[in-house]
């Protein structure tokens, strides 16, 4: 199945019923009055977020979708059924913007989460609500009204904690492959990655971290080269950047510092908030360097490159250094979270101080309201 994380979508919802406009008519009932009854409301287009799909590809194909209408009331006080609601399950993930107006309405990044997409029609009232003793046979009714109608982007940025930058070949998808159970195809020739893969990394029985592998950046992506920028937007919601060097690339001729600013240099095209957040740079392919030559090769590369957050060394076909690597990726992603939440009890606190009260008596009056004295 093609990864799909974009798609173009209309949601109708349904008209409102009509209201009905009838008189009751039985024997020896000559004047029985108004009894015509409303018109139920329009179904509406609802969206939750479902941790068991993945892809957009049920929204490639099936591009409108459109709720029931509201059935039209009837008489002998009969109310018209309303319409029934349509929910489209959408993969965890999923930023949802109007086209026409560019809003975003909604970030489906919890699982069950549901959103409102489109609102039903309000349906029509019948004759019975317009008699009065003075018009005490109305027939007036009103029609339904039309529901919401909506041309929507979908465009899914996957959750994950770490991101993985590089050129192609640069050993992402062997990387990933070593630290997860995620099983993306690797090859002993050049070819690059087409879709993002997802592998869980478990460094204790309690502790675990996502890890997102997106397909190769090359020189001129921002101006469309290659695959361009189109993945980059999954490694938006990421706390850390893993920037993979090739050491040892396959052609003699190939620069690694070089490749390395031009990641550098297309994240920064792309987003300064992507380029601004935390980066670690990962040397790979030691294997492919003979022993005694990996500390000059990896320290020539590090000052021709200049200075960096954090730097690893590693071998991801055979796992050399990815422990290390991994358990530091792990008390990084634990720290993050715990400052996280320390600023959120921090908003809670300030939002629970309350301002002194001066006392000029009226406190005082207040109290002795509950508790007056004897």
């Amino acid at each position: 199945m093609r990864f799909f994380d974009e798609a173009r979508i209309e949601v109708i919802a349904g008209k409102g019923g009509d209201g009905a406009a009838t008189f009751r008519r039985e024997k020896y009932i000559p004047r029985g009055g108004p009894n015509g009854g409303d018109g139920g409301h329009g179904g509406s287009v609802l969206a939750v977020a479902d941790c068991n799909i993945n892809t957009l590809v049920e929204y490639r194909y099936t591009r409108i979708f459109r709720a029931e209408p509201g059935k039209n009331g009837g008489s002998r006080d009969c109310y018209g059924r309303g319409g029934v609601d349509i929910v489209l399950r959408l993969p965890v993930g999923t930023v949802i913007s109007d086209i026409d107006t560019g809003e975003q309405l909604a970030d489906l990044d919890e699982d069950g989460k549901q959103v409102l997409l489109a609102s039903g029609g309000r349906g029509g009232w019948g004759n019975i609500h317009f008699k009065t003793s003075t018009n005490r046979a109305p027939r007036k009714r009103t029609l339904g009204k039309e529901g919401e109608q909506r041309n929507l982007h979908l465009e899914l940025k996957v959750l994950a904690d770490v991101g993985l930058a590089g050129l192609p070949n640069a050993g992402k998808s062997t990387f990933i492959r070593a630290v997860s159970a995620a099983r993306p195809k690797v090859a002993d020739y050049p070819f690059t990655t087409l879709a993002p893969n997802l592998g869980v990394v478990r460094t204790s029985e309690h502790r675990s971290f996502v890890v997102a592998d997106i397909p190769g950046l090359i020189e001129g992506a921002a101006e469309g080269a290659g695959l361009g920028h189109r993945f980059l937007r999954h490694l938006q919601r990421t706390r850390l950047l893993l920037h993979l060097v090739d050491l040892a690339p396959f052609d003699p001729q190939a620069d690694p510092v070089h490749d390395a600013r031009i990641v550098v240099e297309e994240l920064r095209k792309y987003d300064e908030t992507l380029y601004a957040k935390p980066r670690w740079l990962v040397l790979n392919k030691l294997d492919l360097i003979p022993p005694d030559e990996r500390a000059a090769r990896i320290q020539a590369f590090l000052d021709a490159f200049g200075p960096v957050e954090r730097h690893f060394e590693v071998s991801a076909i055979n796992g050399e250094g990815c422990e290390k690597l991994l358990f530091a990726i792990q008390d990084f992603l634990d720290s993050a979270r715990a400052d996280e939440n320390d600023k959120t009890a921090g908003i809670i606190d300030d939002s629970d101080d309350t301002e002194d009260i001066e006392d000029t008596g009226e406190l005082q009056d207040f109290i002795e309201c509950f508790n007056p004295r004897p």
